[in-house]
């Protein structure tokens, strides 16, 4: 029971001195800055040395120090050195308008920002009225600004480092996540050091051994789950952590590292399982009928195990061969054939998506929680799974239901507050240590089941009630084309949808169908032609075939644009504005109920 994660930190400092702790996937230094990998001594030597600096600028205890970075090694060094002095270190989606991250400069207080120069414009504006005093860019040192080396030169003699750290306790915030604002200002929730580890502590009885292995950083780190997985976890664990500035370049990233414990939102998982079955659909001759007949197997075995049946002996015996023949050599090319635990999380995931995975022999956990209880509230676990259910509540943590279904949580991962906000504090957090979820959810001998939140629930002009994330999570599983889905039907008499579409897979489309590439001006070509309309709908009968009567989608319609994160209709965490879709495309919608 240690008292902060700086004592965990300088452990792997001693033990794993000479192992690789942060690298770059390409063997470049990223424009100059780190190099390629920094080993655990190096990295221990760069934080003694960046908080001496830190602290000679006057970063001290519950101090908050912000950060703009892309994923890359200065992060890791900059937020690890802010911790050791007992400050607070807190990230700013690259995404985020100048008056965005104002409102954040503003409710955190940092008088320390560290940004790389392509923010920098942003940054300078954004700093503009607020007690933002210093502006650290890594990569250039236009007037105004200084660098890296600048703060490490203004540590004092008498700093002494070791005496900061070992004073930092479990009770110490340790950093501010921005919750992605749905609806009104973001909310800056205060975690501990005693809030992440105990999460760190139970987590291996859920999921299993996490000690060394491989992670990758391919979330924005102002995401918790990013910050959690590749900052926290590493230094509790050990973990080396790659880190990928580009998300794009992800899926070749996962055949080099081959990580070892790998968390990803829904769009990714839906992802894989489109190009997967793409890639089994091209082939051809013996090999397509072999890789048909391996995926056929996996697929029956795996509705075997989703739906709580023994799976057939004989389909056990085929899946053994199938898996020596084939499937084994997708989950290696995947980078998948190392994994000790591989999650679902950050928003609901179609069970369709699950059973795929679990028919390669992959079995992704589902999870749920939030920034307020510290990412991590239920796991779905391994030995015992219960798909379309988020699992159950990890030790020491507390899960129950208000008279309305709400999800009360209760236990070491709850937040201490929100920043500067006490009343939306009260709000959210009780008397009584609960904190109250938004969510309405179901409990199944201890299983929990998240319907969805408690203000996006659909009530038709039937009064009948739907959750719109699971008619959209139907659709997004159904085709690869789609890249996010909104759910209509509010005081309406039947379900329709607005659909955007994804913008690698409809260009693979699009050279399919003979036509060119689209851009911006000529997507809407795409979107028009028969063939990407026919997709589309058996996309939506596909749907409609799992969904209830009530919830069938009855009208839709593909939109000639890309919906991107952290712009009008979706937050940097990919999660929809409902409010602002519905006046935006208010046209569109009143449409989809004239047809």
């Amino acid at each position: 029971m240690a008292a902060s994660l700086c004592a965990h930190f300088q452990q792997q400092v001693a033990s794993r001195g000479d192992q690789v702790a942060i690298r770059r996937p390409d063997g470049t230094d990223g424009s100059g800055g780190e190099s390629a990998e920094l080993t655990w001594q190096q990295y221990g030597d760069r934080v003694r040395t960046l908080a001496g600096g830190f602290a000679g600028l006057g970063v001290g205890r519950g101090d908050v120090v912000g950060m703009m970075l892309t994923n890359r090694p200065e992060f890791h060094v900059v937020d690890a050195a802010v911790m050791h002095l007992g400050g607070v270190g807190f990230s700013v989606y690259n995404t985020s308008a100048a008056d965005q991250v104002a409102y954040l400069f503003t409710n955190a207080e940092p008088r320390i920002v560290v940004t790389e120069a392509q923010f920098l414009p942003r940054v300078l504006e954004a700093a503009a009225g607020t007690k933002v005093e210093t502006i650290v860019c890594i990569d250039q040192q236009p007037a105004g600004t200084i660098g890296l080396d600048d703060v490490e030169a203004s540590a004092s003699d008498g700093f002494d480092f070791d005496a900061t750290w070992q004073a930092v306790g479990r009770d110490d915030v340790l950093t501010l996540i921005y919750t992605s604002g749905t609806t009104g200002n973001p909310k800056g929730v205060e975690l501990t050091h005693g809030n992440l580890l105990y999460q760190l502590e139970v987590v291996t009885d859920v999921v299993g051994d996490l000690t060394g292995g491989r992670v990758i950083a391919y979330l924005p780190d102002a995401h918790l789950i990013n910050r959690w997985i590749c900052q926290y976890a590493p230094m509790y664990f050990g973990s080396t952590v790659t880190d990928v500035d580009n998300p794009k370049t992800l899926v070749e990233v996962l055949g080099q590292v081959r990580p070892t414990f790998f968390v990803a939102v829904p769009m990714l998982w839906y992802k894989i399982k489109g190009a997967i079955e793409a890639k089994i659909a091209a082939e051809e001759g013996v090999k397509g009928a072999l890789a048909q007949w391996a995926l056929a197997v996996g697929q029956r075995r795996a509705a075997a195990i989703v739906a709580g049946r023994s799976v057939h002996p004989l389909d056990a015996v085929q899946y053994v061969v199938a898996d020596r023949l084939v499937l084994a050599k997708v989950r290696a090319s995947l980078g998948f054939d190392e994994l000790t635990a591989a999650v679902s999380g950050a928003a609901p995931i179609d069970v369709a998506a699950l059973e795929f995975m679990l028919a390669l022999g992959v079995p992704v956990m589902e999870a749920w929680g939030m920034s307020e209880t510290s990412a991590v509230t239920t796991v779905n676990p391994v030995g015992a799974p219960r798909y379309g259910s988020v699992g159950t509540a990890i030790p020491g943590t507390e899960v129950r239901l208000a008279d309305d279904g709400e999800v009360l949580v209760r236990g070491g991962g709850v937040m201490r507050g929100y920043r500067n906000d006490p009343d939306r504090t009260a709000e959210t957090l009780d008397a009584d240590g609960w904190i109250h979820t938004g969510d309405i959810g179901t409990l199944v001998d201890g299983y929990l089941s998240i319907v969805d939140r408690k203000k996006e629930l659909i009530i038709n002009s039937g009064g009948k009630n739907m959750s719109p994330s699971n008619i959209e999570g139907a659709l997004k599983a159904a085709s690869p084309l789609i890249g996010s889905a909104v759910a209509i039907g509010n005081d309406r008499p039947h379900v329709a949808a607005l659909i955007t579409l994804d913008p690698d897979a409809v260009a693979a489309f699009a050279t399919k169908v003979g036509l060119a590439e689209p851009g911006p001006e000529s997507l809407a070509e795409v979107v028009a032609h028969p063939a990407l309309q026919a997709a589309i709908g058996q996309a939506v009968e596909a749907a409609n075939a799992r969904l209830s009567r009530v919830e069938s989608i009855r009208t839709w319609e593909v939109l000639a644009s890309y919906w991107l994160p952290g712009g009008d209709e979706l937050t940097p965490t990919m999660k929809l504005k409902r409010s602002p879709i519905n006046d935006k495309y208010a046209a569109q919608i009143d449409a989809l109920y004239t047809k």
